[in-house]
């Protein structure tokens, strides 16, 4: 099977720089607030995407600011109770193969495909779907830390 030209399924760059940017935080955690401009800067990630990326954190729950001069961001909540999955759908939404087995999409969702009552594939991403979500959820920013180790 020739794969030239196929795109890979992946994650957006908001996603991925958004889980990053966690790990950093988390490998900070009982340090207090972490600059924006050291996260950016550790990671190789833009500070003005950065910023875009940590007020979408803030608004889900995940992170908090401190302001001053010795101010800056910080986990919400301990690294053990911040799972991957939260991160990503707080950044991407609804995690899914393809839109009609999103939460979103499919039975009951905005956008229901006319096939969804006979699609053969439809079981197959469902199963895919809830692999992946199992996968994310089951995985915390604490196991990140202790992989490195």
């Amino acid at each position: 099977m020739d794969l030239q030209g196929v795109k890979p399924v992946r994650l957006s760059a908001r996603g991925e720089y958004g889980v990053r940017a966690m790990a950093h935080l988390a490998l900070n955690y009982n340090e207090g607030p972490v600059p924006l401009s050291k996260v950016a800067s550790s990671e190789n990630i833009s500070h003005h995407f950065l910023e875009q990326i940590f007020v979408l954190l803030r608004r889900g729950g995940l992170i908090k600011s401190v302001r001053g001069v010795k101010g800056g961001y910080m986990l919400a909540l301990p690294p053990r109770e911040v799972c991957v999955g939260d991160i990503i759908r707080v950044l991407e939404g609804p995690i899914a193969p393809v839109e009609c087995v999103s939460e979103n999409g499919g039975n009951g969702g905005s956008c229901r495909c006319e096939r969804t009552d006979d699609c053969l594939a439809r079981h197959v991403w469902e199963k895919l779907r809830d692999h992946i979500n199992e996968m994310l959820d089951k995985t915390t920013l604490q196991d990140m830390m202790d992989w490195k180790q």
